[in-house]
């Protein structure tokens, strides 16, 4: 590599390290077959993740193959280094990167130098310290959690049908417990509880009604994106269905799977799942980058790291600043990580030009969440929709978002199917443990030797 190249490596793998790096490859094209620049994706991961597609994946709707975008394919130009970033260090314009898959101790490290750093880390759960919560509690952000959570619940269905006689094992198995009641939570509850639904039908010993699914959310309404009219009937259109929303509650246990909320009930529940916000990614704070109250990067509106050169953030893991007045910073969403991502690469073009950066700045365009299939809610430029128009916006507006030509045809090709196939209701929990029949058949020789 000759030493007057620049290198710019982006962290992170997300909406906003895919895209920035989507938007360097076409504006840097010259640059790039030159070798004049280079550009490298650290990430643990050789995809990206569409999380808004997550729900469909889980309910059944979507291929969970087809949700992702393959990085080396989506970025050709571009240098993918799949590990870890354990330390970000400035000072010395280094990285230290550990690699997938080395999760014992000894594996070595590597550094990775660089001129230019976009840190886009995204964030991780938000957890609290209740008791049980880390032992059986399951989030939603990943492809994998997924495709869990859809084997899990269809699973449940199986105990309950296979215990006819034991009351106790069917009400266990059938509750289900959702914590957080935004996007993901409310739209993985409702994909989820009209999968188990549908999947009813094959079981002649259960009933809809059997079921009991319920949201447990700390504040007053739920999807606070779509405004409160929305929200407000949000709430009752689960409610309709039999969902029990409880709003104003926490969650104060879930040892051994037993709930205990904050108004006093207690219950068994076979299923929880925590969906109560995120926050940055760990590793910032294991770096010199200048951070604010909630460890998130401070970060300009033109999405340069404060009082640092060459260092630009964000997304999930930076405090932007919100320059249309709606809020102090930009919300951590899908929707302006995309666009963030879009004005990122083109100021990284302008510095390397010696150009002027341009700040962020973006229109409120509003919000849609699916309920289900063929129910979706919508608030979008002041246009309020609910039912069917809204959950056709819902995947409309997500296609188009949907990275390269090859996913979005999948997509549609499987949205075309379900509408003559039927959803499969087979539960592969064993892929959970691939091994395990294999470590058994091999004890059982071992034995008889």
């Amino acid at each position: 590599m000759p030493s007057e190249r620049k290198h710019i490596v982006i962290v992170g793998g997300g909406y906003v390290g895919m895209y920035t790096a989507l938007r360097l490859q076409k504006r840097l094209r010259g640059e790039l077959r030159r070798g004049e620049i280079a550009v490298t994706v650290i990430d643990p991961q050789s995809y990206m993740t569409y999380q808004p597609f997550l729900p469909e994946a889980a309910a059944g709707n979507l291929e969970p193959r087809h949700v992702v975008a393959p990085l080396r394919r989506v970025l050709p130009r571009c240098r993918i280094v799949n590990g870890y970033v354990t330390k970000i260090d400035h000072a010395s314009r280094s990285l230290t990167v550990r690699p997938a898959g080395a999760r014992t101790a000894g594996v070595p490290e590597r550094t990775i130098g660089y001129d230019r750093l976009v840190v886009a880390l995204g964030s991780i759960s938000r957890t609290l310290p209740i008791p049980g919560l880390a032992e059986c509690g399951i989030g939603f952000k990943t492809v994998e959690e997924a495709i869990f959570l859809r084997n899990h619940v269809l699973h449940q269905l199986d105990i309950a049908a296979s215990n006819p006689d034991d009351e106790e094992v069917r009400r266990r198995a059938l509750t289900f417990v959702f914590v957080g009641a935004g996007f993901a939570g409310i739209e993985a509850l409702a994909e989820l509880e009209d999968l188990a639904r549908d999947a009813c039908r094959f079981y002649p010993d259960l009933d809809p009604s059997d079921m009991r699914w319920m949201m447990v959310e700390a504040t007053d309404r739920i999807l606070p994106e779509v405004g409160p009219e929305m929200g407000t009937w949000t709430t009752e259109a689960l409610r309709r269905r039999g969902i029990e929303v409880k709003l104003k509650t926490l969650l104060k246990s879930a040892e051994k799977r037993h709930i205990v909320l904050s108004d006093g009930e207690e219950f068994d529940a076979g299923t929880l799942v925590w969906t109560a916000g995120v926050k940055p990614h760990p590793v910032v704070k294991a770096s010199d980058l200048p951070l604010d109250d909630k460890s998130r990067i401070r970060t300009t509106d033109e999405l340069t790291v404060e009082g640092l050169d060459g260092v630009y953030a964000a997304g999930d893991n930076a405090a932007v600043p919100d320059r249309s007045g709606f809020a102090e910073f930009t919300a951590p969403n899908a929707q302006h990580a995309v666009r963030q991502a879009k004005r990122l690469g083109d100021n990284i073009v302008a510095d390397l030009r010696g150009k002027p950066r341009k700040p962020y700045q973006h229109k409120y365009v509003g919000s849609v969440a699916s309920l289900g299939l063929h129910k979706g809610v919508a608030n979008v430029y002041g246009v309020k929709l609910r039912g069917l128009p809204a959950w056709v916006m819902h995947r409309t507006y997500h296609l188009s978002r949907m990275p390269t030509v090859n996913r979005k045809f999948r997509i549609t090709a499987d949205w075309t199917l379900a509408l003559f196939f039927r959803r499969e209701i087979v539960s592969l929990g064993e892929l959970e443990w691939p091994r395990q029949e294999f470590e058994l058949a091999a004890g059982r020789t071992t034995e008889d030797a």
